[in-house]
């Protein structure tokens, strides 16, 4: 069954100190050619019916996010690619 999937990133010109200490830690593990990195959180969303694009995305803009400091994009995802996601 298809999940939704909600990406919720710091919004460009927010300071990301994660994001920056991960990029200062790269050198150190041989890796140099990282110019910057950011920082986010995904949420995968599974409806006990079809998925409803329009309810995450309400969801995303109420509960998950800070519409302040982040953005979100919402998509559909089908099973077989959560699964190999993580590989």
């Amino acid at each position: 069954m298809p999940r939704v999937v909600v990406d919720v990133m710091l919004k460009p010109e927010i300071l990301d100190p994660q994001g920056q200490a991960v990029a200062n830690a790269l050198p150190r593990l041989g890796v140099s050619d990282v110019a910057s990195v950011r920082i986010g959180r995904r949420i995968e969303i599974e409806f006990t019916g079809e998925p409803d694009l329009d309810r995450a995305r309400e969801i995303a803009d109420k509960l998950l996010a800070n519409p302040v400091i982040e953005d979100f994009t919402v998509r559909l995802v089908e099973a077989d690619e959560i699964a190999g996601a993580s590989s």
